[in-house]
């Protein structure tokens, strides 16, 4: 394979700025963003239905994983609190000989919500306490998961 591609990886809780840098990096790297909820606000479903959201996460990922094979980049922004979801992305992405990139957005419950209400997109609002209770489950990138990652292409300015 001579151009395998790049995988980049936008993870953090709601309001953290993850819509905003997926379209810069998308500029800047010509690439395809991958947001479950863009396309169920298309699709006019509850950003909330989680049952939709796997659903629609999983042909994201398989779309993605095609566009890597053609040497472009894909920009994955689901959140992915988990490191488990950030480790099967980055696997597949190895596996079709790509890089992988992570960036991990974070910023304390009360900065979040103040976006999040001045936004208005959730519905139901997410309030201040499940915004500290999804701050807490988070797991945050270590220095060892960052590691595994290769560096961001070209740095932000």
């Amino acid at each position: 394979m001579s151009n395998p591609g790049r995988l980049i990886i936008i993870a953090g809780l709601p309001g953290t700025g993850k819509s905003t840098l997926a379209k810069k990096l998308a500029l800047r790297f010509q690439a395809t963003i991958y947001s479950p909820d863009d396309w169920m606000d298309a699709l006019g479903v509850n950003l909330w239905d989680n049952a939709v959201r796997d659903a629609v996460e999983r042909l994201q990922w398989q779309q993605a994983q095609d566009i890597l094979r053609l040497g472009g980049t894909a920009i994955i922004e689901w959140g992915t609190w988990a490191r488990s979801e950030r480790d099967i992305l980055r696997i597949g992405a190895r596996a079709l000989g790509s890089a992988a990139e992570l960036h991990f957005l974070d910023a304390e419950p009360a900065v979040l919500y103040a976006r999040m209400s001045a936004r208005g997109r959730e519905n139901p609002p997410i309030t201040l306490d499940q915004l500290q209770a999804y701050s807490a489950a988070i797991e945050r990138p270590t220095a060892e998961e960052l590691a595994f990652y290769d560096a961001p292409s070209e740095p932000l300015s």
